[in-house]
């Protein structure tokens, strides 16, 4: 997300209106929500709370987290790792900059040896932060990569990729490579209209690209996703990366046509459902139909 969002207070009026304007998942709520681990397989798992889902994996030399989500639910997925791992947290990753995945790197810094990002990720990160006025604490990335990064962790192979913008022009996909777990961050949005931040350099067209690829290979992986619609699970097989990569390929075709028709954006974006994809659910004022419509418009309008 390319605005900070604010810690919620019973003793200041904050921007109750600004807050508003967010969807809830993007929200840091007044009091830690329910959060829960939910284990894939040989140690790999997710952890939900409010924000971008947390992957990890964990085992007799120790945990490794991605995205840490907001500070309160970050205290208690670091809780929940330390008591799970009997020789702490090694790393976190961040997948993305957006707020609902690094506001609780601050909470992981002083237990884990690094913070691990994609270079665009850490550059939007900051650029973000020094951009925002009443910004809360942040952690940043010490150790970034390029195309690819990799550690072990006793015997298991952990993996960071980039494949070029989508969501945004820092999207990393971690790969658990003996659990076959692989965690999308915000590359993959079940059943949600998802949100496309150009000014951070995302593209559509590419996007799709990036899924093709990832699914190609990974075929009988596990992914853990950055958003469900309400209902439905942050994880599932490639068959639900290809659906969404279909969704996204017919917003692209969609838009496309609209503007070879010399159709305005304010026209298209008041259609009301992406013909063959009407599961697809908007979520507050930031996930919606009309956004990623617009956006779209706007990448291949753009001069």
């Amino acid at each position: 997300m390319n605005r900070r969002q604010f810690l919620v207070s019973s003793s200041a009026g904050l921007a109750g209106a600004s807050l508003a304007r967010l969807p809830a998942w993007a929200q840091q709520p007044a009091a830690p929500p329910a959060t829960a681990f939910n284990e894939i397989r040989r140690g790999a798992g997710y952890f939900t709370g409010q924000g971008g889902t947390i992957g990890y994996v964990i085992n007799a030399e120790g945990a490794i987290a991605v995205d840490s989500q907001f500070p309160a639910t970050a205290g208690p997925c670091v809780e929940g790792l330390k008591q799970k791992s009997p020789k702490g947290i090694d790393l976190l990753i961040n997948t993305h900059h957006h707020a609902d995945h690094t506001s609780g790197n601050p909470v992981f810094q002083p237990v884990v040896k690094h913070i691990v990002a994609q270079e665009k990720c850490l550059e939007w990160h900051k650029k973000t932060a020094a951009a925002a006025t009443n910004a809360a604490p942040q952690a940043y990335a010490d150790t970034t990569f390029g195309e690819s990064w990799s550690t072990t962790l006793g015997d298991e192979k952990v993996w960071a990729f980039y494949n070029g913008a989508g969501h945004t022009s820092g999207d990393a996909v971690i790969v658990f490579e003996k659990a076959n777990v692989v965690h999308m961050g915000d590359l993959m949005f079940n059943r949600l209209h998802p949100r496309l931040d150009l000014a951070a350099g995302g593209s559509a067209r590419n996007w799709i690209k990036v899924l093709n690829k990832v699914a190609g290979g990974h075929r009988d992986a596990t992914f853990i996703f950055g958003h469900g619609k309400a209902g439905m699970p942050v994880n599932g097989s490639v068959k639900e990366l290809e659906y969404f990569k279909d969704y996204l390929s017919r917003v692209v075709d969609m838009v496309q046509k609209a503007v070879t028709a010399k159709q305005s954006k304010d026209e298209l974006v008041k259609a009301t459902e992406v013909p063959g994809f009407s599961e697809h659910a908007s979520s507050g004022q930031l996930l919606t139909l009309a956004g990623i419509l617009g956006s779209v418009y706007d990448e291949i309008t753009a001069k």
